[in-house]
């Protein structure tokens, strides 16, 4: 009998790669995406598979290019004739002052953020049901509360929260959707200089941990059966009194 299987998006590092880890800890075997790291995938493949053979793949695609991510999705399925969880973590993360942006800012922040999650769940659903499956959107709290010169940002994670809401309705019951919204967790590689005050924002005046974020990835994926169309803020607290930046 074949496990059950899990897509991460962007698992070959960071939150990605943490939460690959864990649900393979689980018992899923699971499907590495990759765009450019694609030697941090393969070793993760490699580290997973030593724990319990052929467990872990891994698949090539640039999400900002709608043809590769269909060609992801299809190939996926492939992997072992069956989808149970998919997880939209990949993300672009850069600063896009109003009036600095470019059709190349749109191309990169809104297809990844938030057209390839759109894409991979109109795609994989059918696949998803027959297990009675779920999705996981990894969101920001910047969605609802926005970053200062992130517009194009924050547009395409506000969007990814409304897919969510709606896919959580329309693909119901046989597909539960939800998101994880993380606060300050890994710094990302451009912006955010004033790391001290954002940590002070936050109710338990320090930054998370990628387990964090993972653990409740594992956990709206398999151990809420009754939980769909919900947004987790797991940010120490910053919602409470958000104070932007």
């Amino acid at each position: 009998m074949v496990a059950p299987v899990a897509l991460i998006t962007g698992a070959a590092r960071r939150l990605g790669a943490e939460s690959t880890r864990l649900l393979h800890s689980r018992g899923l075997n699971v499907i590495i995406h990759c765009r450019h790291s694609a030697d941090e995938a393969n070793a993760l493949a490699a580290e997973l598979n030593q724990i319990r053979s052929d467990s872990a793949r891994v698949l090539q695609a640039d999400l900002d290019q709608p043809d590769q991510v269909r060609t992801l999705a299809a190939n996926a399925e492939k992997q072992w004739q069956r989808l149970d969880v998919l997880v939209n973590n990949a993300s672009s993360f850069y600063p896009t002052p109003l009036g600095s942006s470019s059709d190349d800012d749109w191309t990169r922040l809104i297809h990844s953020n938030m057209r390839a999650p759109y894409l991979l769940t109109e795609l994989l659903a059918p696949a998803l049901a027959k297990q009675q499956g779920v999705i996981i959107n990894i969101i920001d709290v910047y969605a609802e509360k926005p970053l200062a010169q992130h517009t194009l940002y924050c547009m395409a994670k506000a969007g990814l929260a409304m897919l969510t809401r709606s896919a959580a309705r329309e693909l119901g019951p046989d597909v539960r959707v939800n998101g994880v919204s993380p606060g300050p967790i890994l710094w990302p590689e451009q912006g955010q200089d004033n790391q001290q005050q954002i940590l002070q924002a936050t109710a338990l005046k320090r930054c998370g941990t990628p387990s964090d974020i993972a653990s409740m990835v594992v956990f709206l994926a398999l151990d809420a059966p009754y939980v769909t169309g919900q947004i987790i803020a797991v940010d120490g607290g910053r919602s409470l009194a958000f104070q932007g930046g």
